[in-house]
């Protein structure tokens, strides 16, 4: 076991920090919620993914590789599945496997590892089901009208997580109205299927889980009754994972569900909330594979790292310019320690991620490492971080390997011949092109004519 500082983690259970204590250091268990596969993944599902990557990368750091089991679970039984399946014209099946597929190489192309379990939620029926009769049995549930229901009111301190007042609880808990339902915060853990929706038989009759229960089966299937750390975007503390821990320790008859709950703050687009309405919904494979943001594809590893520079818990604005200035910031490290044969992780960079995953300090630490030349030490931090030099091409190479310079030419002389005609907006149009294929144009004139030349090079 690694010698580094005591890792501290902020509870949002308890609303503080504390020194995290595993409930066996042989085996850290951890749990994250991972994405319904319905549709591409936008970057703000990004943001837990490389967080608890993070977290995960720290904690094999300090227990060792083989004491750290990690699952995120794959939601592929939804209302939505259902619905974007029937409007494409294809089975539910080909919906979630294609979909889980670009999922997984984008966040491959972040830099994630694989966690050491993917669950499946349909292939986790039985467990579900097993749940929902201990909870009837313990009066905790019940059936109406070929559903089973969670009842809230069996639960004395339902909501200790969110801890938002009765009023706001029921209206934001998000479920149908309906006449069975005996309260009104009482949410679904078993509804019917119609014969074109997918279904499974169960005591109440065929049918389908609901969300909430999902994740409760998964975590117990392979990690237990109870477990250390489950994390996740804030959005979903309320109803999602006050629901889970409702169903889970009413279940198990435990205090707890998992000891640390850990959440990553709201991400924003350019100083607006995503949303496809405004036109700002941005997805990690657009940012990877099309020119949509920022007028051109962005690395992985870029992408990475700009989501580090901030707090997890603190809120984010995605802009390109946090973009460019993370990849300036991985150019420079490259040239430095790109080939260096990694060290060990400096003490400091270690400390501050311990300190609740402060990678904004980290960062400071790897900035000063730089600046000190100390390459062998940089690699083998960023290593720990999930940046890999050896797989980062730096820009000007990446532009240099793409570049047609007989096109550029082309179009230099293009906008000379502009120039020389007063063709004004013609000349800016051409200007603009060449520099958002990432270009700096340098205008001068020939000593010997007089005439107009451009040179021009990569930006850095």
């Amino acid at each position: 076991m690694s010698t580094v500082p005591s890792l501290r983690l902020y509870n949002t259970l308890t609303r503080t920090k504390a020194d995290f204590r595993p409930i066996d250091p042989a085996q850290v268990r951890m749990y994250v919620c991972g994405p319904t596969v319905y549709d591409y993944a936008h970057i703000g599902n990004a943001r837990p993914i490389i967080v608890f990557d993070v977290l995960y990368r720290l904690l094999r750091h300090i227990y060792g590789v083989g004491r750290v089991k990690y699952v995120r679970n794959i939601t592929d039984v939804d209302d939505k599945i259902n619905e974007r399946a029937a409007e494409r014209g294809i089975s539910i099946r080909q919906l979630t496997e294609q979909t889980n597929a670009i999922f997984q190489s984008d966040v491959t192309a972040l830099g994630a590892l694989p966690p050491d379990v993917q669950p499946r939620a349909t292939e986790h029926i039985a467990e579900m089901i097993t749940i929902i009769e201990k909870l009837i049995a313990g009066g905790h549930a019940y059936v109406a009208d070929g559903h089973a229901l969670f009842s809230v009111p069996s639960m004395a301190d339902y909501g200790r997580l969110s801890r938002r007042p009765l009023d706001e609880m029921i209206a934001g808990a998000r479920v149908d109205v309906a006449p069975y339902k005996k309260g009104d915060m009482d949410f679904v853990l078993w509804k019917p299927s119609k014969d074109e929706e997918p279904g499974w038989e169960s005591p109440w009759g065929r049918g389908r889980p609901g969300w909430h229960i999902e994740c409760s089966a998964m975590s117990w299937k392979h990690l237990g009754e109870t477990f250390d750390i489950h994390g996740g975007g804030i959005d979903l503390v309320f109803p999602h994972h006050e629901n889970e821990i409702a169903q889970s320790r009413c279940a198990f008859d435990h205090p707890v569900m998992a000891n640390v709950w850990m959440h990553n703050g709201f991400l924003q687009v350019e100083g607006e909330k995503m949303s496809k309405s405004l036109g700002n919904f941005v997805t990690i494979n657009e940012l990877l594979e099309t020119e949509n943001f920022g007028g051109r594809k962005w690395p992985g590893q870029v992408l990475r790292l700009s989501m580090l520079r901030t707090h997890y818990r603190q809120p984010i604005d995605w802009t390109v310019r946090s973009l460019n200035e993370a990849e300036a910031t991985l150019d420079d490290w490259a040239a430095l320690a790109k080939g260096v044969k990694p060290g060990t992780p400096s003490e400091a960079f270690i400390e501050a991620l311990a300190d609740d995953l402060n990678t904004s300090l980290a960062l400071t630490e790897l900035h000063r490492l730089a600046r000190a030349g100390e390459a062998n030490t940089l690699a083998a931090s960023l290593q720990v971080l999930g940046i890999d030099l050896e797989a980062y091409q730096p820009r000007t190479q990446h532009l240099a390997a793409e570049l047609d310079e007989e096109l550029i030419a082309a179009r230099i002389r293009e906008r000379i011949e502009a120039r020389k005609n007063k063709e004004w907006k013609r000349s800016d149009e051409i200007r603009d092109e060449l520099v958002a294929m990432g270009l700096q144009l340098m205008d001068g004139k020939d000593p010997a004519t007089g005439e107009m030349v451009t040179t021009w090079e990569i930006k850095r």
